[in-house]
């Protein structure tokens, strides 16, 4: 089974703008923004497509490490260790975790640098990759002059600040691309109301099998940023995704359904970014108005990853990891009948993992407490007894300690 590797990672990128807005201000689609107009550049300097897929993938993810690096700022007291530039850091880490074709390397760690030398690295122009120089430049100009709204008039008055900024602010090689592809019918189509059809135009397709290393990767990816959403959160995606290939051993699924579980399961939590970290972090019970706030998390995860082709049992996993079998639980409202049994251990597993880890409100739990919480919601019809039973079995070597990445 083939799956979209360009869309999913398209849809992480719609969340992280999320993080990206409150941190940098940044605008609706500003990742999309930045993509299509580094692919027109490429093109325009001749790239290949290789080449293309790594510069436009690199742009949809050059602030992929926003939240781990709010959490080192919020967990770290020396705050002169701290600065902007680890997140340029910790995101080149990340990218390079991917098996591109073509090199990827400085593309997300150099794109805050400047042609004069003024930018995190103090790298001048000619010192850092042209890939980079076009990621920086387009993240600077929708920054500040919100391409999405930007009157036609104005176009001009941009071009000029451009041209003023280049040698400085901007790359030669970047302004003069930029320039080259910035005109009236490339500002209408990376407009909100465009930019969806305009991004599924430019931007490469890259597919893979479900299960192929690529894929497995950009998940574990995936759930380590949802995870740095929150101090108390740091493990959960991640051990759940890791729960769930353990249980997966225990019941000999085929490879394919191997893979998508865990893709379910990393991915699960993927709308949680929209959530506001006060709420996440929130020591005391929760008003129904901030309750309602949490539970829209799994319409989130639903939304970015209903849009991908070939997820979509992994979507309706993902997005069902809240319901219980006699319809009480949310977003759907499903009952035992609509709940197939990936949905159903997915349930578990995100139950187990959030009863035993650290919370505000609730210290680590022995493995031996964890499962009576989950007998207790099994005898009362909430969950899959059976599922409950083999938890037992499987996760009692694992009592207080993270189950390892085993893929």
């Amino acid at each position: 089974m083939n799956i979209r590797m360009d869309e999913l990672i398209q849809s992480i990128a719609v969340a992280l703008e999320v993080v990206e807005s409150r941190l940098l201000g940044a605008s609706t689609n500003h990742g999309k923004r930045i993509a299509v107009l580094c692919s027109l550049m490429g093109k325009e300097l001749g790239m290949d497509n290789e080449g293309i897929k790594a510069v436009t993938t690199c742009a949809l993810f050059h602030d992929n490490a926003l939240t781990e690096y709010i959490l080192s700022e919020h967990t770290n007291s020396d705050a002169q260790e701290i600065n902007f530039r680890l997140h340029c850091e910790y995101g080149q880490r990340n990218i390079e975790t991917l098996p591109f074709k073509s090199d990827v390397k400085g593309l997300v760690l150099y794109h805050h640098e400047r042609a004069d030398g003024n930018g995190l690295f103090g790298k001048r122009e000619g010192e850092f990759p042209v890939g980079a120089e076009l990621i920086a430049i387009a993240d600077m100009v929708d920054v500040i002059s919100h391409l999405q709204r930007m009157p036609l008039e104005n176009l001009p008055l941009l071009q000029k600040e451009i041209e003023a900024q280049r040698g400085k602010c901007y790359t030669k090689t970047a302004a003069d691309t930029m320039l080259a592809i910035l005109n009236a019918d490339t500002l209408s189509a990376i407009r909100d109301e465009n930019i969806n059809k305009t991004a599924a135009q430019l931007l490469p397709a890259w597919e893979v099998e479900a299960q192929d290393e690529a894929i497995m990767r950009l998940a574990d990816l995936s759930a380590k940023i949802i995870d740095y959403a929150s101090v108390f959160t740091r493990k959960h995606s991640v051990q759940i995704a890791n729960r769930i290939w353990l249980m997966g051993t225990y019941y000999n699924f085929d490879p394919t359904m191997h893979a998508k579980a865990y893709l379910a399961a990393a991915m699960h939590d993927l709308g949680k970014l929209y959530t506001p970290t006060e709420i996440l972090e929130k020591p005391g019970k929760l008003d129904d108005n901030e309750f309602n706030i949490i539970k829209s998390h799994v319409k989130g995860t639903y939304d970015l990853l209903s849009v991908i082709t070939g997820f979509e049992d992994i979507c309706g996993w993902a997005s069902s990891h809240h319901e219980k079998l006699d319809g009480s639980g949310y977003c759907f409202g499903k009952k035992a009948e609509e709940l197939d049994f990936i949905s159903r251990l997915l349930a578990c597993t995100d139950i187990y993992q959030a009863v035993s880890e650290e919370r505000p409100y609730h210290p680590a739990r022995s493995h031996a407490d964890t499962m009576q919480v989950l007998f207790g919601m099994a005898q009362k019809g909430f969950i899959d007894d059976k599922i409950v039973k083999d938890f037992d079995i499987v996760m009692a070597d694992y009592s207080l300690k993270d189950v390892p990445f085993l893929i």
